[in-house]
């Protein structure tokens, strides 16, 4: 029911729908607080047994108000109502329910409770083991769970950002104003950052005074002076989720839930904040009472009860009983009263009667009290104290420290370094006390980087007013009294999951699945401590606590995506020739980071394979262009630039002579090879290495390893340079030709042979030559500044017209490569070595190189191992099939059989058949023989002879020539 006052904005109405009826709330509301002004007290249904659940909080502690709001894509499950701010237009519904929410079918589960206690999937899943994911699994998905995603891709914008600042204030409540506003005084860069919409924390919600004025006015007198600071920033509906190393916290900014708004702008962002100093003034959570039937709809907390009616001008109900500690009972009673509401009853831990019980089918109707008496009433006000929200000191590891004073866990030793815990986070709850301590705690954390900041003010001790008598964590009951309302965990699961052997808190926290909700325990983790302390008649400091962990509260995985996400997942890699494949309407492929032309089609041409085999027809027998740079590039300079490479390498370099470049193979500590490349010395100190597209990071990372961590008295720099130069391959008979119209450098034999490299001047531009092959036919690699690099792609086909120049992809690099034998990715999987893949000569005695030890274990140099070999189909219409195993004929396909496997095919339009590359056992060995290649993943079987890898000019000629 609506009452007068209130924080809303009542000249701007909004309209919403919940479960397809229209209702009308006001700018301020949040969800919840429309939903009660309108009389909807049920909203949802609990997780296990579907008993009907109502709004029981204000805030993000709220653990049954859970809805899924927009429709379509745009749909998003397991909202809590209280923490929406209402928009116009908002569409809501329950969830959780099979039928409608007021006769839920699931609800029979409530009836086999029974049978459904703590751990039973433990104990009643086991057998037969077949059913697990035949039924059982299916079962339980379908009988439990919340809400559920549409299924279409989220249209919403997120965005990512980083934040830096001297001290970090998280809650903008009493303590976090008093503290910001200090900081901010002293000369420091702050961001104040609070979960709410409005900034005042309990001001908002409270009717008291704060230096002379109502605190919701000071809150907003005081919100306004440091918004016009130009060192503060204010970050409303910002949760600060997370505390990591070296003073990071994360940190989730919600702009906008109105999903007309969140296509235009981002919806969230999710910020990485750096800050020297962190001041916690997270607040306090309030505690439930467990007591029999404590979950029906119109039992909420007390100071939720308040916030409804004082800021949101929304009576919870007609008639209220209270039950608390008497100070939070009588000003309960007290603003409720002021407000309209009748109070029926006021039940503190001193009265002679308490409550035993509740009654109410889909809404509270009735309580019973210890005495026998019943007291009519619809609403229920509660509260057990209140918890300090200490989850982000837990973040490191720090253990909580139980106080009797305030019956509850206070902040412990080791805190995150840099952080300071203030006001309600660390017992102090009396809100002059809160910023005298907040002012305080600034001045503490600023007094060494802050310039003449004062010596620190005293901080008050922690105040016990709202807990001035105790009240009980359970009372009396014959009912089931819950203590999770989220996961339907009751006092009665405690207490089993203790005597069946689940002692420690960790233990008996997942096999009870208490506090594994989207509340994050904040409404059941201390009240369970609390229940099975008073039960054991034992402190809940001597039972222990669990630790939080990150999220402080449910982070969407959009939110830490930010804008990677669909084809910006990662960034798009464009090769200098990109411009020009698309004028051509290449077909394109992925490779690495890299967009990459995968064949160039002409008119006529109706299947790839016949672009393909131009393309490789054309290179062999005239000129192929291909844009190439997407290789790794890696300049490696200094005195001891030759030392360093010989180590990385597992030949031999520091011979290598000026102008000259030799075939590298890396191998990784386990003597494994890592990756294949060339490397180039152009100068005495001056190498430039290049890897496989595939690996180009991953290698760069590793000899940065080297250098810094493995030979850090090395004079030698690191440089990547894959961007900085394009660099395409010129390959076939005519390749010398063409070259030699764009450069001035000799390139006959004797001049350039082959392997040789150097500066050349590309028309006036200044690049490099490369005499490299990787297509087996004379060829060479010619690299430009990447701002020429389309300029140039085109210029060589213009002036190879007559030499019928033809661009090729990389799908007919594939081909070529495979028919000349060179291993690539397929070969180079991480699990092959220098032996497997012929190369073992490669791998230096003379020297000391990574993984040259491990390389020679007996395994790995066995003369029957699997060597890099070809094969051919004995049928020569069939095709080769990579992933292919190869048996001995009429042998069972066993791995005790299995003697190596197909890792590369293709069909050469050199040879006019499939061709492949694979491992065999003692290949080397078995050439000319006939084998079973078995497939098993398409079902074939075909015979195969054991060949050369080098298909193609296995001597040499023609890329020497």
């Amino acid at each position: 029911m609506r009452v007068e006052g209130g924080l809303i904005d009542r000249a701007r109405p909004l309209n919403f729908t919940f479960n397809g009826k229209g209702y009308t709330g006001y700018h301020g509301d949040t969800l919840a607080s429309a939903l009660l002004a309108n009389g909807v007290r049920l909203v949802g249904r609990s997780f296990k047994y579907h008993r009907p659940r109502g709004i029981f909080s204000a805030g993000s502690e709220e653990p049954n108000a859970l809805v899924q709001i927009g429709e379509g894509a745009w749909q998003e499950p397991n909202t809590k109502t209280t923490t929406v701010p209402l928009f116009d237009g908002l569409t809501a519904s329950s969830q959780n329910h099979l039928g409608s929410l007021e006769n839920d079918l699931m609800a029979f589960n409530d009836r086999l409770s029974r049978f459904l206690t703590a751990g039973f999937y433990y104990k009643t899943f086991m057998w037969p083991r077949s059913f697990w994911e035949r039924f059982y699994e299916p079962l339980i998905r379908r009988a439990a769970g919340l809400g559920a995603l549409s299924g279409a891709d989220d249209p919403s914008r997120y965005e990512r950002g980083h934040l830096h600042c001297d001290v970090l204030v998280v809650g903008g409540g009493p303590t976090g104003l008093s503290a910001a506003r200090e900081a901010a005084a002293l000369g420091a860069r702050v961001i104040l950052a609070d979960e709410d919409s409005l900034f005042g924390g309990r001001l908002n919600s409270e009717r008291e005074n704060v230096e002379g004025q109502a605190g919701y006015q000071w809150a907003r007198q005081t919100t306004s002076t440091l918004a016009s600071a130009e060192n503060v920033r204010l970050m409303p509906r910002t949760t600060v989720f997370g505390a990591y190393d070296h003073g990071v916290y994360g940190a989730l900014e919600v702009l906008t839930d109105d999903p007309k708004i969140g296509t235009e702008m981002p919806r969230q962002i999710y910020w990485r904040i750096n800050a020297r100093r962190v001041i916690l003034c997270s607040g306090a959570t309030e505690r439930s009472i467990a007591f029999a039937n404590n979950d029906r709809p119109g039992i909420m907390l007390a100071g939720g009860a308040r916030t409804y009616a004082n800021r949101f001008a929304v009576l919870p109900g007609r008639r209220v009983a209270i039950l608390g500690a008497d100070n939070e009972a009588a000003q309960t009673a007290e603003d409720l009263k002021a407000a309209g509401a009748e109070i029926v009853a006021t039940l503190t831990s001193a009265a002679e009667s308490t409550v035993a019980d509740t009654q109410g089918r889909r809404c509270l109707s009735a309580i019973k009290l210890a005495d026998g008496r019943k007291v009519e009433c619809d609403t229920l006000a509660v509260c057990g104290g209140w918890n300090p929200n200490i989850q982000l000191t837990s973040h490191h590891r720090s253990k909580p420290v139980w106080n009797d004073e305030i019956d509850g866990f206070v902040p412990g030793e080791d805190l995150p370094p840099g952080m300071i815990v203030a006001g309600a986070a660390r017992g102090v709850f009396d809100s002059q006390d809160c910023l005298a301590d907040g002012a305080a705690a600034a001045a503490l954390s600023l007094s060494d980087i802050a310039q003449n900041a004062p010596v620190e003010a005293q901080r008050p001790r922690p105040s016990v007013k709202p807990v001035q008598i105790k009240t009980p964590a359970a009372l009396a009951g014959s009912g089931r009294a819950w203590v999770d309302l989220q996961n339907d965990v009751t006092a009665k699961d405690l207490f089993q999951a203790q005597a069946e052997g689940f002692k420690s808190v960790e233990h008996m926290k997942r096999y009870t699945t208490l506090g594994m909700a989207t509340d994050q325990g904040r409404t059941s983790n201390s009240l369970a401590l609390r229940v099975l302390g008073q039960a054991y008649g034992v402190s809940p400091g001597d039972l222990g606590t669990t630790l939080a962990r990150p999220p402080y509260n449910p982070v969407a995985i959009g939110a830490f995506a930010g804008p990677s996400r669909g084809q910006h997942c990662r960034p798009t890699r464009r090769t200098p020739s990109h411009a020009f494949a698309e004028g051509a309407v290449a077909t394109f492929v992925e490779t690495g980071a890299w967009l990459r032309a995968q064949w160039y089609a002409q008119d006529g041409e109706t299947h790839w394979r016949q672009s393909v085999d131009r393309e490789v027809n054309a290179t062999r027998n005239g000129v192929g262009i291909c844009d190439v740079t997407t290789l790794g590039k890696i300049e490696v300079t200094g005195a001891d630039a030759a030392a360093f490479l010989d180590f990385v390498y597992a030949n031999t370099m520091s011979t290598l002579k000026i102008g000259r470049t030799r075939y590298g193979l890396m191998l990784r500590e386990d003597g494994f090879v890592m990756d294949d490349g060339t490397c180039a010395r152009l100068a005495d100190e001056h190498y430039v290495v290049t890897t496989t597209t595939a690996n180009a990071v991953s290698v760069f990372r590793h000899l940065e390893f080297v250098r810094q961590c493995l030979r850090p008295h090395f004079d030698v720099h690191l440089i990547s340079s894959t961007e900085q130069w394009a660099q395409f391959a010129v390959a076939g008979p005519r390749s010398r030709d063409l070259l030699q119209r764009l450069v001035n450098t000799d390139l006959s034999n004797e001049a350039f042979p082959f392997m040789a490299c150097g500066p050349v001047d590309v028309l006036g531009v200044p690049g490099r030559l490369f005499r490299i092959s990787f297509s087996g036919e004379l060829a060479y690699e010619i690299a430009v500044p990447t701002r020429y690099g389309n300029a140039l792609f085109a210029k060589l086909l213009e002036l190879g017209a007559d030499l019928d120049a033809t661009p090729y992809g990389t799908e007919a690099l594939g081909v070529m490569r495979i028919e000349k034998g060179h291993a690539a990715g397929n070969e180079l999987n991480g699990t092959t070595t220098a032996l497997n893949l012929g190369l073992g000569r490669m791998v230096s005695s003379k020297k000391d190189c990574i993984g040259s030890v491990l390389s020679k274990r007996p395994e790995m140099v066995r003369e029957d191992g699997l060597r890099l070999v070809g094969f051919i189909p004995t049928d020569r219409e069939r095709q080769l099939t990579a992933g292919a195993h190869f048996l001995e004929p009429g042998a069972q396909a066993t791995m005790e059989n299995d003697l190596g496997w197909m890792s590369s095919v293709a069909y050469s339009p050199t040879l006019g058949q499939s061709i492949g590359l694979g491992f065999l056992m003692a290949g080397t060995d078995r050439l000319g023989e006939r084998l079973t290649a078995w497939d098993e993943l398409r079902g074939t079987t075909q015979e195969v002879e054991v060949t050369s890898p080098h298909f193609v000019d296995p001597d040499g000629t023609r890329l020497k020539s």
